[in-house]
């Protein structure tokens, strides 16, 4: 194994870690909505100590291989690193700015009335974030791996 190889799978591990739950979160949202409206608050708690503790810290770790990875490879002049960092740039300004806030003000607008205008209205805005999120996300996978 070379140092290479173990931070490659290092930087694999850190976009399972910080995308795996919210890519699911446009299919679990709305059934737990149809189906279970009163576990939203916890849920959004959940999804907003995720974003915090878990997404944040492993997209600057993902950051961080990243660059590792392009250093060491001489990859700085492949477009599957512009489209990495681009998409790096998209996840920490839709992330940190709608999606963080997002999460935190639909546990508390829940916890009051998860059937209120206010909470629609983040709703909408938190779930417009989140599937532009994801296909950032697997678009970027896809660069990373085909190479085309």
């Amino acid at each position: 194994m070379t140092a290479y190889s173990f931070v490659l799978a290092l930087h694999i591990m850190a976009v399972l870690a910080a995308y795996g739950l919210p890519l699911s979160a446009p299919l679990v949202l709305p059934y737990l909505r149809r189906r279970h409206p009163a576990a939203l608050p916890g849920v959004h708690d959940v999804q907003h100590w995720m974003n915090v503790r878990v997404t944040g810290p492993a997209t600057v770790l993902l950051l961080a291989f990243g660059i590792y990875l392009a250093s060491k490879g001489d990859h700085w002049d492949e477009a599957f690193v512009d489209v990495g960092l681009g998409a790096i740039l998209i996840i920490t300004v839709l992330g940190g700015g709608v999606v963080v806030p997002a999460t935190r003000q639909m546990a508390e607008l829940a916890r009051a009335d998860v059937r209120s205008e206010a909470y629609e209205r983040v709703y909408r805005r938190y779930m417009a974030a989140e599937v532009a999120l994801g296909v950032v996300v697997l678009a970027a996978v896809f660069f990373m791996a085909a190479k085309p």
